[in-house]
């Protein structure tokens, strides 16, 4: 489960069984047995969630854009 950043103690990770086929580029995230799944293209949008209120995955979205580059660069770079 590579880990590609951390922001105010929610983790940004891959599973690295990403089902098969593959889905399309995301990112999932948790904190504290909150989880959510967030869709990349064609724009950030979240995929599922379980424990985040709207305020916060508000909050992650935003995140997720501001990273966008770097999720799709970590994505290709251990997905090849």
């Amino acid at each position: 489960m590579p880990v590609v950043f951390r922001w105010q103690g929610v983790r940004f990770f891959f599973y690295s069984n990403e089902g098969n086929p593959r889905e399309p580029i995301h990112i999932h995230a948790d904190r504290q047995g909150a989880e959510a799944k967030f869709w990349i293209f064609p724009d950030v949008l979240v995929a599922e969630s379980t424990g985040f209120d709207r305020r916060a995955l508000t909050e992650l979205v935003r995140v997720v854009e501001q990273r966008r580059a770097e999720i799709e660069r970590a994505w290709h770079e251990h997905f090849g």
